[in-house]
């Protein structure tokens, strides 16, 4: 399956389908028949001519200028993830040879260093959303977080995200805006196709989603989660991305000091510290 047939146009489209029109100062065309603006309003916001602009939307041409590429970032009020998003989109790709999917291999040495890691829950993922290693407190804490299971295909497919994740459409479509950040323009990536494809057939949340081609670099935040052990819990994330790997991201989650949620996340560390030492004698 193609993800997109013209990634540059089919992202331009995308996003300017979401603006309103009643929030720009805009001539009157007559009655609008899509959502969105017109393509001749995006150019003229963006200070080009329509016909150039169609020509991009549809693919004719594909690397515009540096220019163009930050007046249409402008008309289209995008954020700076989004902005280098289109940066990308807009640059020749380099040569390469079609390659079949492949297997992420975890970065040496993040997998100890994570598992020594008790009180805090830790996760490596690989650049399609790969659960590639978590330490026994984040497995516990959120089942997708489980190393070997794509934690996209979970939230979409597996009906217990909806149950642990509290915030479960912001969740969701950080999943989907993070996997675009990650693949950036290689969209004829075999394994994101294959990915895409599937999600797409089973899950039609992650269709309108994905179609919306929002771009999110998850750096921080909040998530909300119910957990049957300890209840309701919110950690606070930050993210490191990983040197000298294609995207894998370290995600650390943390409490607020002194709250509910710290003694909730102790109990549940002491929980998965019994788990795994009872684990150990066992074998």
């Amino acid at each position: 399956m193609t993800v997109v047939d013209h990634p540059l146009g089919d992202f331009l489209r995308a996003r300017r389908g979401l603006l309103d029109p009643e929030a720009f100062d805009l001539p009157d065309y007559g009655r609008r028949r899509v959502k969105g603006l017109r393509r001749e309003e995006l150019a003229l916001l963006a200070g080009v001519s329509a016909t150039y602009y169609a020509r991009l939307e549809r693919g004719i041409d594909h690397h515009p200028s540096a220019q163009v590429v930050d007046a249409l970032a402008a008309a289209l009020g995008l954020d700076e993830s989004a902005h280098e998003h289109l940066r990308r989109l807009a640059e020749p790709p380099p040569p390469r040879r079609r390659q079949p999917p492949r297997r992420e291999k975890l970065a040496p040495g993040l997998d100890v260093l994570i598992s020594n890691w008790t009180t805090q829950p830790a996760l490596v993922l690989g650049r399609y959303g790969d659960v590639l290693a978590a330490n026994p407190l984040a497995t516990l804490l959120h089942p997708g977080y489980t190393p070997g299971i794509n934690l996209v295909r979970h939230t979409f497919l597996d009906p217990a995200s909806r149950q642990i994740c509290l915030d479960w459409e912001q969740f969701a479509q950080n999943a989907a805006a993070g996997l675009r950040a990650s693949i950036g323009a290689d969209t004829d990536d075999s394994n994101l196709t294959g990915l895409v494809g599937e999600l797409s057939v089973a899950s039609e949340a992650f269709r309108c989603m994905w179609a919306r081609h929002d771009v999110r670099e998850l750096t921080q935040g909040d998530v909300r989660y119910y957990n049957p052990l300890v209840g309701p819990i919110t950690l606070a994330y930050l993210t490191l991305r990983i040197n000298g790997t294609e995207n894998q991201t370290l995600y650390l989650f943390y409490p607020d000091p002194g709250s509910d949620d710290e003694r909730s996340l102790n109990l549940l560390a002491t929980i998965a510290h019994t788990h795994v030492s009872a684990t150990t004698e066992d074998s």
